[in-house]
């Protein structure tokens, strides 16, 4: 199964937008799924059902930042080649998608939304673009690790 389907697949079991992302790439970040779950965990819905950037895009920062982040203070170029990477990744989920923000891929008129989440059933998954927005960022993810030899699988 490659990571895509690893996505969509996790995102089906009930993971969120965010944790489907970032367990795809469990493999290459030495962190344990439960960890990982528990970091991905608020970013779900456009951050928490707020709508706003989307959970499948956090996912693909997070795993990002795992791999080339920094852990000390940092001004200079460690800080730069990060945000030089993430913004890339980025405009390629947003040129292929047309957006960052959850409900506007969502095409939702509300900006934030009731922090309950919403029922997993038959209905949701045919109304939702979710599956696809979360395959596509771990393809987008995958083919840049690549691209960028952060990652060889």
């Amino acid at each position: 199964m490659n990571r895509k389907e690893l996505a969509i697949n996790y995102f089906k079991e009930g993971y969120n937008c965010s944790q489907s992302v970032v367990l795809a790439f469990q493999d290459v970040l030495g962190i344990d799924a439960k960890e990982l779950c528990k970091i991905a965990s608020p970013f779900g819905g456009g951050i928490s059902r707020m709508r706003e950037t989307c959970g499948a895009v956090t996912g693909m920062v997070l795993v990002l930042g795992n791999l080339i982040g920094y852990s000390t203070p940092e001004t200079g170029e460690k800080k730069h080649e990060l945000y030089k990477k993430t913004q890339e990744i980025l405009h390629i989920f947003e040129n292929k998608y047309g957006s960052l923000t959850c409900r506007v891929l969502l095409n939702l008129t509300n900006k934030h939304d009731d922090p309950k989440p919403s029922i997993r059933d038959h209905s949701f998954f045919n109304k939702r673009p979710c599956p696809e927005l979360i395959g596509g960022a771990a393809e987008i993810l995958e083919a840049f690790l690549k691209e960028n030899n952060l990652i060889s699988l």
